[in-house]
């Protein structure tokens, strides 16, 4: 019976001496924090803009050393128009860099169903028609390729928003191949001349069938 009591009081004191335990570690302390598991957290590195005396400047960033190429920047340092989508001046192709064949356009509706259909819609956004994403709840909506603003886009800009991405979508240059974006491109441009269109763009033979 006197061990039992022992050890019941035993237990108590434990208890007791675990939840005290609990309380002080919310109190302040003049100790340095305990961490387990640092885990990279504190990294000796300079940020951007931060003081460094090593330099002459006093600045950590340095401009590349002459013939480097920034990780990342091997496409559009190498590559020519087909790659980057912009000229030999640096500036945004007006127009594709490929002729638009049928076989081109074909490719490019096979493409854009697979990646673009989820968020976009099979019409690009015409009305209300929306991917399915979009349908399921997608909160912020893709802007249309009917927006007077993308029908004016050069095709290069295209090609860069599905290379790069945009604000909150991301870029497709490790799942779609050069060739493929472009036939995206000229298939985008289809969705948008088909709202644009009229009778006359109909050939003759075939405006009875409409």
């Amino acid at each position: 019976m006197i061990r039992r009591t022992h050890l019941l009081a035993s237990g108590l004191a434990l208890a007791l001496i675990f939840a005290v335990s609990g309380c002080i570690q919310g109190l302040p302390s003049d100790k340095p924090a305990i961490h387990i598991n640092p885990n990279m957290d504190d990294q000796p590195k300079y940020e951007a803009q931060e003081a460094n005396e090593f330099f002459a400047d006093g600045l950590p960033m340095r401009i590349p050393v002459e013939g480097t190429i920034a990780r990342g920047q091997l496409a559009r340092a190498l590559g020519g128009p087909l790659e980057t989508g912009l000229d030999a001046n640096g500036d945004t192709l007006l127009t594709m860099p490929m002729p638009v064949t049928r076989e081109l356009l074909l490719r490019g509706q096979e493409r854009y169903g697979i990646y673009c259909t989820p968020c976009h819609g099979q019409t690009g956004g015409a009305g209300d028609l929306k991917g399915i994403v979009v349908q399921r709840g997608m909160t912020i909506i893709p802007p249309s390729y009917h927006d007077p603003r993308l029908v004016a886009a050069p095709d290069g800009y295209l090609y860069d928003v599905i290379t790069n991405g945009v604000r909150n979508m991301w870029g497709y240059k490790w799942q779609i191949p050069v060739e493929d974006r472009w036939a995206i491109v000229a298939y985008m441009r289809v969705l948008q001349r088909s709202q644009a269109g009229t009778l006359e763009d109909v050939p003759p033979t075939l405006r009875d069938d409409l």
